[in-house]
């Protein structure tokens, strides 16, 4: 995981914390008069569940993490689950470890196969000694969480291809596409689409000679380009004329500028060369794969600010 992915992720699990171990905390001493009477443990989850509107199951476990009771549901009690040993489930490991109280990692659970985590609350004595421990399992659907939308850093990005590939880069050459004989008109037309007809996000695939683009109009689709299609200026007509946002994160002057960069690295090299490029406008990302099969995210930017020496200098630049 990324470190900017982990520090949202972080962010969620405290505020999760803080919300649900001030629920949890009130059961205890509850649970502490009643032990260890399962029919009486049980009532009091049943009392509980309600304030508690995303738990999907609560239950109560001895020291050993035996199970004491059924798993309380919303839709009632499970008694197939008493007597069931979590010992060695992982969302264990900190409150047997002597944790107060104790959030899992989010995990596929076993049986819905959804993103779920547990918090194990610790049930102590009046003396001080462990009896057990109250768990209340949650489905991540269902928690009450902010949900902030992450935003994806934008530094530079490169991703590993397959191996096998790689090792076999000069065993092969690029092969002249139907793109590749009308190159500059296909990207002019995709430059014409971007500034004025909509498109936001457009992906060349200069071997198999298509594009992909996706429009403002109906961002949650993206449509298929084959060759016919860039190769006929018409299909202008086939999409409403828009203005180019305000917001974008590249100037228009400039977006010719990148696809025209994407034709240099596609010609640079016979072995070494670009397979597929694209460009987001609202981010200002381009993302390139080579014909090692690595991948390079960056801003526009970094992209034409490289010169050709910066790919052809070193091979290993390409293998990332």
């Amino acid at each position: 995981m990324s470190e900017a992915l982990r520090t949202v992720v972080a962010r969620q699990r405290m505020l999760l914390q803080a919300r649900l171990e001030t629920s949890l905390e009130r059961l205890v001493e509850a649970c502490r008069s009643a032990w260890p009477d399962r029919a009486e443990l049980e009532r009091i989850l049943v009392k509980a569940l309600p304030g508690l509107p995303s738990c999907k199951y609560l239950y109560v476990l001895d020291r050993d993490a035996r199970q004491l009771t059924a798993n309380i549901s919303p839709q009632g009690p499970l008694p197939e689950h008493l007597g069931r040993d979590r010992r060695e489930r992982p969302y264990m490991t900190e409150a047997l470890a002597g944790e107060r109280f104790s959030i899992s990692p989010v995990y596929i659970s076993r049986n819905a196969r959804r993103p779920s985590l547990t918090a194990i609350q610790r049930i102590e004595g009046t003396a001080g000694g462990l009896l057990g421990f109250l768990g209340a399992d949650f489905d991540l659907r269902e928690l009450p969480l902010t949900r902030e939308l992450y935003e994806q850093p934008d530094q530079w990005l490169q991703l590993k291809g397959d191996p096998a590939i790689r090792g076999g880069l000069f065993n092969q050459q690029r092969v002249e596409s139907l793109m590749d004989q009308r190159i500059d008109e296909i990207l002019d037309l995709i430059v014409e689409l971007i500034a004025a007809h909509g498109v936001f996000h457009g992906k060349l695939h200069f071997s198999s000679s298509r594009a992909t683009v996706w429009l403002v109009d109906d961002p949650f689709r993206f449509r298929i380009l084959d060759y016919e299609d860039l190769a006929d200026p018409g299909i202008c007509l086939a999409y409403p004329q828009r203005p180019y946002p305000a917001d974008a994160a590249i100037p228009l002057d400039r977006v010719s500028e990148v696809f025209h960069t994407f034709k240099a690295l596609r010609f640079m090299d016979e072995n070494i060369y670009l397979r597929s490029g694209s460009l987001n406008i609202y981010n200002g990302i381009v993302g390139l794969n080579f014909s090692c099969d690595g991948s390079h995210y960056m801003r526009w930017e970094e992209l034409v600010h490289k010169s050709l020496d910066f790919w052809l200098g070193t091979g290993e630049t390409c293998a990332i």
